[in-house]
């Protein structure tokens, strides 16, 4: 693969079937995450290699990083280092990260020297941002792992600035149970080091889940002792990741999950459904999920008091079942 493959995947959420069941509602519409597939990297991309210079390109567009890490030992599927090593791969891949940002920070450095040794405060505080990023960058740390305080606002569109999330692909007689795979104990080991979280799949699995119906998928699971596809558990992590909360609306007609950032307020949260609720912004109503279930929906919620009116600085609660109020 040259080009990156973009596949959106809805991120499953009980607890939206459990407001569309109260409600009665004909459409169910989970929120999604978009996954960014490109091509993998070899040892000295850095410096162009391979398809050095492209992917690097494409992974500084997105938000997060998720490393699909080989966790499976199979004589008829090759790899490229002749044997399988998950930590060694990481690290391969890290170091031309590491090296890349490397390059861009002692360039960015080059470029404004003379105007912090001239005095200027700004310029000034870029340098200084930049050269404790360049001593972590040689010495093998990934900027994520350094404070807001340190890096300011000058680490945006680092690689190694991005949250990571590392994905192991076991076997199929592993996936019901990683944690017993040496493979993938072994990725998770160094994860934990890094304060990343590990996300268990199978790709020949999922390949075989991808061709059945949704009856069969339900069975072919049972089977191998999985409540739930990697594929699930991956968009939810993707999701967590990101830092995202859920809120819901919830009505006759649709009951539908929409995505914001955690410590959004709800004007926010408006402009995420139409730009026209935020700018007509007037109230929400807001139930929290417990109490919408509780009370059998949002009638029952008002007769006990659990219906509030927000206004546009209300943060909102991952949850939350909001309806808005806004002027056209």
């Amino acid at each position: 693969t040259i080009e990156p493959n973009t596949g959106v995947v809805p991120v499953s959420d009980p607890r939206l079937d459990e407001l569309a069941k109260i409600s009665g509602s004909q459409k169910i519409i989970p929120t999604t995450v978009e996954f960014l597939d490109i091509a993998g990297l070899v040892k000295g991309a850095s410096q162009g290699e391979g398809l050095g210079n492209q992917f690097l390109g494409h992974i500084r567009g997105v938000d997060a990083i998720i490393h699909v890490v080989r966790c499976f030992d199979d004589e008829n599927v090759t790899h490229v280092d002749g044997g399988v090593d998950p930590v060694r791969d990481v690290e391969v891949i890290d170091t031309e990260l590491l090296l890349a940002d490397l390059s861009v920070v002692e360039k960015r450095m080059e470029k404004i020297a003379r105007m912090a040794r001239s005095g200027d405060k700004e310029a000034r505080a870029e340098y200084e941002a930049l050269q404790q990023m360049q001593q972590a960058l040689s010495a093998g740390k990934a900027i994520r792992l350094l404070s807001s305080e340190v890096v300011g606002p000058y680490a945006a569109g680092l690689i190694t600035s991005k949250p990571i999330l590392f994905l192991g692909n076991v076997s199929e007689d592993d996936v019901s149970e990683p944690e017993k795979a040496v493979h993938f104990c072994a990725l998770r080991s160094y994860a934990e080091k890094i304060g990343a979280e590990v996300v268990p799949l199978s790709g020949k699995v999922e390949s075989e889940i991808s061709q059945l119906d949704e009856a069969e998928r339900e069975e072919f699971l049972r089977d191998l002792g999985l409540a739930e596809s990697g594929l699930r558990r991956l968009s939810r992590a993707g999701h967590n990741l990101l830092k995202l909360i859920t809120f819901f609306t919830v009505g006759p007609k649709e009951a539908r999950a929409w995505t914001c950032e955690q410590g959004d307020v709800a004007v926010t949260a408006a402009g995420k459904i139409h730009s026209d609720f935020a700018r007509g912004f007037i109230r929400a109503e807001v139930i929290a999920f417990d109490d919408f279930v509780k009370f059998r929906g949002e009638s029952g919620a008002r007769e006990n008091g659990k219906l509030r009116l927000e206004g546009k600085e209300y943060l909102v609660v991952d949850g939350d079942v909001m309806h808005f109020r806004f002027n056209v």
